[in-house]
């Protein structure tokens, strides 16, 4: 949908989109002194978006503001995705940004904006009513590069991908739909790829993701993805696990409807964001070693079902009494850790939408992280969070935690008390790791009940580029 101008010049009659950081800059406007006037007086009382009809071409103008860079560059991004929305409302094809400004950053934080906002999930609609119109947006920029573009490109696209995965549903979407779907990606973008089947599975001794699928027809995958340059800067990966629940029941300890169930096909929203993220490091051929392990079921009351009361013996070897069959994500998420000891990571991260009590706490606005990394590595993802704007708040990580999920009858259990569910949650996993590690909890942003600006209704792709500028960040460190 993104591409560079070639000859960096601008096409007199095409609805153009501009970026200034100076009112002075309009004078470099091809346009009549009355319209560009007219432009001026509005960004003088809205700096964030202008817009002209002229004799049916629009003309769209974003003032940056002066204020902290990630809010500067998310007004940027608002500012494209409003953009995007006038140019679909006139159902327009093509659009060309011109830039008068200096800032790449700016420029290109524009078009993601308008590029993100134009996705929609039509798969399953029947007309086009509705639909984006906008397929390409040219840049015009001499401050922007065809590296940074394209970049940008793969970004988004990969964003699109995990919005996709999410609002797929289960009827489509089961444990070996993902695994298809991730061995597509891994095609195309150049990561490698094993699938294990329920065989391998059980035979490794997974009994967390056994038992969880156990209520289930469909069969359990566990997915292993690594990307691995010649020239990575790190000797040790970092490891990256995604939840996979394709789609939560919450099992025989059910989860109450509506509001709770409804949305519950999203809760493998922390895999497409791993498979998306390491797609597009591979593309952009990031000189980072990364390996992805994305253990996947659903999570259903149905036949032999796992219950409450149960003891099931995990992957490393601990026993872990169920009290409750909806705390279903740390279960999976535990053997993947355990797991992925034999990589030896420098550092481990988990993306899930594991606990309510993280969007209780955060909301949707976004992710709740923790753990026992070093301070430099959660500086890192938050200074990543901020550039991107997927902001991450850290929870406290104390011992006392580790204390609720101590279990009469077996090692640990998977429910601490009805406090600090967040918490308890992230200290169960932390068991199943050596390494240094950090939890994400996205329950809050992954999937949204109404649209926010170029986050669209439904899946939201957060945790891609997230992940992505953290692992560039690790490139430069």
């Amino acid at each position: 949908m993104i591409e560079l101008a070639k000859g960096g010049r601008p096409a007199a009659a095409r609805d153009t989109l501009v970026v200034l950081d100076g009112l002075s800059q309009l004078r470099n406007l091809d346009l009549e002194r009355a319209d560009r006037q007219y432009l001026t007086e509005q960004l003088q009382a809205d700096p964030a978006l202008a817009v002209c009809d002229i004799s049916g071409r629009l003309v769209m103008a974003h003032l940056a503001s002066k204020e902290d860079r990630s809010k500067q560059l998310e007004k940027a991004r608002r500012a494209g995705d409003a953009m995007a929305a006038r140019l679909n409302g006139a159902k327009r094809k093509e659009a060309q940004l011109l830039s008068l400004q200096d800032d790449a950053d700016l420029t290109l934080a524009l078009a993601e904006g308008c590029a993100l906002g134009c996705y929609a999930f039509r798969k399953y609609k029947s007309d086009e009513k509705g639909a984006p119109t906008l397929e390409k947006l040219t840049i015009v920029a001499k401050e922007a590069s065809t590296a940074r573009v394209e970049e940008l490109e793969d970004l988004c696209d990969a964003v699109w991908t995990a919005r996709d995965l999410v609002n797929e549903p289960v009827s489509f979407l089961n444990a070996k739909q993902l695994a298809a779907e991730i061995r597509t990606l891994s095609r195309n973008a150049g990561f490698k790829l094993e699938v294990l089947g329920k065989d391998r599975i059980e035979a490794m001794g997974m009994g967390g993701l056994i038992a969880v699928n156990k209520g289930s027809i469909d069969e359990p995958t566990f997915s292993i993805l690594e990307w691995k340059p010649k020239q990575a800067v790190n000797k040790r990966p970092v490891l990256l696990v995604g939840k996979g629940v394709v789609y939560d029941t919450g099992g025989l300890s059910l989860k109450p409807t509506p509001n709770s169930m409804d949305q519950m096909k999203c809760d493998m929203a922390g895999a497409a964001a791993v498979a998306c993220a390491m797609a597009v490091a591979a593309r952009q051929q990031l000189p980072v070693h990364v390996v992805g392990l994305i253990p996947a079921t659903d999570n259903r009351p149905g036949g032999n079902a796992y219950v409450p009361g149960d003891v099931v013996r995990m992957h490393n070897g601990l026993t872990v009494e169920v009290l409750n069959t909806d705390a279903e994500g740390r279960m999976i998420l535990a053997d993947a850790l355990s797991y992925g000891e034999q990589f030896k990571p420098e550092l481990v991260m988990t993306l899930a939408t594991l606990t309510g009590a993280a969007m209780r706490a955060i909301g949707s606005y976004g992710s709740a992280i923790m753990g026992t990394a070093s301070e430099p590595a959660f500086a890192r993802l938050a200074n990543a969070g901020d550039t991107v704007y997927e902001r991450v708040a850290q929870l406290p990580f104390w011992d006392e935690y580790g204390e609720e999920i101590i279990s009469d009858v077996a090692d640990i259990k998977n429910l601490g008390s009805d406090l600090a569910g967040a918490q308890t949650a992230g200290k169960f996993l932390a068991r199943f790791t050596t390494h240094p590690f950090i939890h994400i909890d996205i329950a809050g942003p992954a999937f949204l009940t109404k649209r926010d600006g170029y986050r669209t209704k439904g899946g939201s792709g957060v945790g891609v580029r997230l992940l992505y500028e953290f692992l560039k960040l690790r490139a430069k460190a």
